[in-house]
């Protein structure tokens, strides 16, 4: 099976050597990784010189990230596709012969594992921790979400169902998953490990004025797709987050395997963590 990685990117030169380490140092090697760059001007293009690895590299304005994703699925060959932005890693070496194995396993539509927060700072201290547990639909009226950058999907599920809605500026993806596996019920298998090591700090989560506007759209996303969410589901969707650094906290182990952030010391150098 071959598996598209894509990566958006913009002035991402700070934090895209972790990302390309990852993907490139893989032990599963029927992988192509889609760089899909939004004219970056900060060296991020020059950074990507260094790496054989990757297959395609399309550098022009886009419409923002959702955009960027849409133009990855529709230049993607794979037989799965995922996304892995330029301030996400993948968790080890042997991240996507798991995913593959899972595919392979339970011939499911999609899947999808768990992941842990960084400090953007020093990518060796783990700040959260989001255990995704397993699946079950009635999950999402009462708040969950699926780590998004651990969602793996066949390609033939886009082609059916669509790509991500770019009417949305934090949600698209929200929207994306409610579309496929609540509206659209495609099979889907959760992966008990980690799959993808995030540096904190992402667009919806920025500020309280962020949050609000990330709320607003998770509801328009429930409209969107025509279903109707609890009166709570928005309420308790933000709440969730708190779970992730209790995990992290009270070090839940029992819950699932959590590797310490310096077992990827291998896509890791000193010298390459920068202070933003």
């Amino acid at each position: 099976m071959k598996v598209t990685i894509i990566t958006a990117t913009y002035n991402s030169a700070k934090t895209l050597k972790l990302n390309l380490d990852s993907v490139a140092k893989q032990l599963y090697h029927n992988i192509e990784h889609i760089i899909i760059d939004n004219a970056s001007t900060d060296g991020t293009l020059e950074q990507l010189k260094g790496y054989g690895h990757i297959a395609r590299i399309i550098s022009e304005k886009d419409a923002g990230i959702y955009d960027a994703m849409n133009k990855g699925i529709a230049n993607a060959t794979g037989d799965i596709i995922g996304i892995l932005n330029s301030d996400d890693y993948l968790a080890n070496e042997n991240t996507v012969a798991t995913i593959v194995s899972e595919f392979k396993a339970t011939k499911a539509d999609a899947v999808y594992g768990n992941l842990i927060y960084v400090k953007n700072n020093d990518p060796q201290k783990i700040k959260r921790v989001w255990v995704a547990g397993g699946y079950n639909p009635n999950l999402f009226y009462s708040g969950w979400m699926l780590p998004h950058p651990t969602f793996y999907v066949r390609k033939e599920v886009y082609e059916r169902f669509g790509n991500y809605n770019t009417s949305f500026r934090y949600a698209a993806d929200y929207e994306m998953i409610l579309r496929l596996l609540l509206k659209h019920k495609i099979t889907i298998a959760p992966i008990r490990a980690v799959i993808v090591y995030m540096l904190a700090g992402g667009a919806g989560n920025k500020n309280i004025g962020t949050r609000i506007k990330v709320n607003l759209e998770d509801r328009r996303a429930w409209e969107t797709v025509g279903l109707a969410p609890k009166w709570y589901t928005l309420h308790l969707k933000p709440l969730r987050k708190l779970w992730q650094y209790l995990i992290h906290y009270f070090s839940v182990r029992w819950l699932v395997h959590i590797p310490p952030a310096y077992d990827n010391s291998s896509f890791i150098n000193k010298e390459d963590v920068h202070v933003f």
